[in-house]
């Protein structure tokens, strides 16, 4: 197979995951019980009409049968238009156009740190020179995976703020306020791929290449990243193209420990009042990361794989 059809291949598949995700979220925000447009506007606080309630559900399309709203949300979906905010009353692409950048922000200084940190620990743990301080950087990340979120969140406001006073709790600047989100995000993320890193790192050292370079007399630390990092990286591509996707999803605990206005806070207040588009399109906007992320980490594979660049001719 060349390069082109793997390319189209791979473009339906993800379109097809993209349209799975929206179908599964719209059919379970209908299964919700309730109606929220009705416990919005039936209020005796509002003082509207049974017919002014009936002309707003014509207005939210909520008087359509369901196939004729999974059509329109569809469609509106594919031409970018996600529907008007029940809570908000504007068009939900206004409160993502506020709530998206400081969220995408957050889940990239978070990954980018993630994979400095579980870099990091792998060469440590290789390059240690005592068995004791090797055994400690190994059992590090087991550590690391099994901290609480919010817990070591508030770890980080008690030490680094109150205690040292490095960074005020109030009023912090723009890029001083996300060091303590970002650390809190990058720390449980970086745990999994250290794991699988170190793991593959130890498989690559016992193939015979390695053997051959190292009776030449290659230095560890070149060999490691000569022969070694290429080989042991593909597995941790994979992972990492799995947790990007669910960091955005993931930033919610993050974002409310440190009070930050993004999709975490949108999403919360979406969820206490059954707000169905902006719920759907939250789901959508996490699928489209998570498709392609993991569209670019298989289109980059080649690179890292000389197997599968010979096959598909690149």
């Amino acid at each position: 197979m060349s390069f082109y059809p793997y390319l189209a291949r791979r473009s339906a598949q993800a379109l097809l995951v993209l349209w799975a995700a929206f179908t599964a979220s719209f059919l379970l925000l209908q299964l919700l019980p309730g109606d929220a447009l009705l416990i919005k506007f039936l209020s005796p606080e509002l003082g509207l009409g049974p017919q002014e309630v009936a002309d707003i559900r014509a207005a939210y399309g909520a008087d359509q049968p369901v196939w004729q709203q999974y059509w329109h949300s569809l469609t509106g979906f594919a031409s970018g238009n996600f529907g008007y905010s029940l809570q908000a009353g504007v068009p939900v692409s206004q409160g993502l156009a506020t709530s998206l950048p400081p969220t995408l922000r957050l889940a990239s200084l978070g990954f980018a740190l993630a994979l400095v940190l579980a870099i990091a620990l792998a060469l440590l743990a290789q390059l240690a020179p005592w068995r004791w301080l090797r055994g400690a950087l190994y059992a590090l990340p087991s550590v690391f995976v099994s901290v609480p979120v919010f817990w070591l969140g508030i770890v980080l406001i008690q030490l680094v703020s109150f205690r040292l006073g490095w960074i005020p709790v109030i009023n912090p600047g723009k890029w001083q306020g996300l060091v303590l989100p970002t650390l809190t995000l990058a720390i449980p993320i970086a745990a999994p791929l250290a794991q699988i890193l170190l793991r593959n790192v130890d498989e690559v050292l016992t193939q015979p290449f390695v053997a051959v370079a190292r009776a030449k007399g290659a230095p560890r630390l070149w060999l490691l990243l000569r022969h070694v990092a290429g080989n042991a990286a593909l597995p941790m591509l994979t992972m990492a193209g799995v947790l990007f996707g669910e960091l955005l999803g993931g930033a919610v605990v993050t974002e409310a420990v440190f009070g930050l206005n993004g999709l975490g806070s949108l999403t919360q207040q979406a969820v206490g009042n059954q707000d169905s588009a902006v719920l759907q399109a939250v789901v959508v906007i996490s699928a489209t990361a998570f498709v392609l992320i993991n569209l670019a980490v298989d289109l980059l594979y080649p690179l890292f794989d000389p197997r599968l660049r010979n096959r598909l001719g690149v």
